[in-house]
């Protein structure tokens, strides 16, 4: 048995950083990959300032357009579904909890074309069918269809493309 003690566990660093050397860590933090406003504001309390001075730096880098939501927003879903191939579903899901608006999250999910969608379950099933090693023909289905909404993809839709293209 693994005996843990208190001290192991390590803490997370609090760093205090005055409003100047946060406004250009921030400005490099935002510069480096698209953020969501929430993950900036947890990146600005772990780095020590204060409620005031982290809301103040929010809006200036949303003045000087080092922070754009809507812009985020656009990377994140082209992000995670050109190269990570996750459905809708799943990227809804994983804006929401970087606390996106509900009407961003729709307008940028409109700018997945609907037949480059259905191919990238078509090419996700069609990919996965060999690894399936199940032969009873029912099993095989759930076992596909359950991978494809782990991925985030609508059980219409997924049911659909199986049908349209002759797969278990």
């Amino acid at each position: 048995m693994i005996e843990l003690k208190i001290m192991d566990i390590p803490e997370k660093k609090v760093i205090k950083l005055d409003k100047k050397a946060a406004l250009a860590r921030a400005e490099h933090y935002c510069a480096y990959q698209e953020r969501s406003q929430q993950e900036l504001r947890d990146k600005l309390y772990e780095w020590g300032l204060r409620s005031d001075e982290v809301e103040e730096l929010i809006s200036e880098l949303i003045q000087t357009n080092f922070l754009n939501e809507e812009r985020f927003t656009q990377a994140y879903v082209s992000g995670k579904f050109s190269i990570k191939h996750w459905g809708k579903v799943k990227i809804r899901q994983g804006l929401k909890l970087k606390r996106v608006p509900d009407k961003m999250i729709s307008n940028a999910l409109k700018a997945i074309d609907y037949d480059e969608y259905l191919k990238t379950i078509l090419n996700l099933a069609l990919k996965k069918l060999p690894a399936i090693k199940e032969t009873d023909p029912y099993k095989r289905k759930y076992k596909l269809v359950s991978y494809l909404l782990g991925k985030g993809f609508e059980n219409d839709l997924i049911l659909e493309v199986l049908k349209a293209n002759d797969l278990p």
